[in-house]
């Protein structure tokens, strides 16, 4: 059986999970990580996408997360989302207006940086939309 250590989901509304966990997949700035127990310290951002998370006890779960960060340590990793869901209760209408009203700011957008900052979230959260 491979080591566990702490794994915590935290939104602004609140603990969405604190388990003991084997395997945790993060949507990383750079690209999907995964994180194990022993794991060196970082600390990314987090993009929109999927949290996957295997229990210690062999359950799986997906959680949906639009943002954040993650601190992981070698003993436990924390992400702190803008907002999660449980994949299972993602609303895929607000999902599809937080596309459209991020489609609006794209087309207000005034300065070159702001335009590829928001484009890159749209894509992000089209990404997302097709994983759910």
């Amino acid at each position: 059986m491979a080591d566990s250590f702490n794994f915590e989901l935290v939104s602004p509304e609140r603990l969405l999970l604190s388990e003991a966990a084997s395997e945790v997949i993060i949507p990383g700035a750079d690209g999907d990580m995964t994180v194990m127990a022993n794991h060196a310290p970082v600390m990314t951002n987090v993009k929109p996408g999927i949290v996957e998370v295997k229990s210690a006890s062999g359950s799986s779960n997906r959680y949906v997360v639009f943002g954040g960060f993650a601190d992981i340590l070698p003993d436990g990793c924390t992400v702190l989302a803008e907002s999660a869901v449980h994949v299972d209760d993602i609303d895929r209408e607000a999902l599809e207006q937080r596309i459209q009203n991020t489609k609006e700011d794209l087309q207000d957008a005034k300065t070159d940086a702001e335009k590829s900052r928001i484009a890159e979230h749209l894509d992000n959260l089209t990404t997302l939309q097709s994983a759910v």
